[in-house]
């Protein structure tokens, strides 16, 4: 069993798809072990996206993530990583499979509704990262 992380983002919080989203997770064969919905601190998104910092949209991505609402989930399954990342679609919402999240409920490429950990590594530093959060 694999762990991973998953961020419904602000985007798609408050355009109400959690639920949507969540339904879909769980029928993909994942199970929320942990949810919560909350106001990602700065600190928190500057150290969760910090492979990004140098790169010129990271100001804009940490002011996004920490704009209003998100839910941080850590889901497990079978696979949950590779089987979580299909679930989402290409990060373009426009180049996304139909079925998948962004391409659902994407509004953008910067507004995708959804994150999720890109390796097995990158799932433990992120959960470690957003366990915080859970205190």
């Amino acid at each position: 069993m694999e762990r991973t992380l998953c961020i419904i983002k602000p985007d798609a919080v408050k355009n109400g798809f959690v639920e949507e989203i969540n339904n879909l997770i769980i029928k993909n064969g994942l199970q929320i072990l942990k949810s919560k919905k909350t106001k990602i601190s700065a600190e928190i998104a500057e150290e969760f996206y910090s492979e990004h910092s140098e790169k010129p949209f990271f100001t804009e991505l940490v002011e996004f993530m920490t704009s209003d609402y998100s839910v941080v989930q850590v889901l497990q399954g079978y696979n949950a990583v590779i089987n979580y990342r299909n679930l989402m679609g290409a990060t373009n919402p426009n180049e996304a499979d139909e079925g998948t999240l962004r391409a659902k409920f994407a509004e953008s490429l910067s507004k995708n509704a959804v994150h999720g950990s890109d390796s097995l590594d990158s799932a433990q530093r992120e959960i470690d990262i957003m366990l915080k959060i859970f205190d």
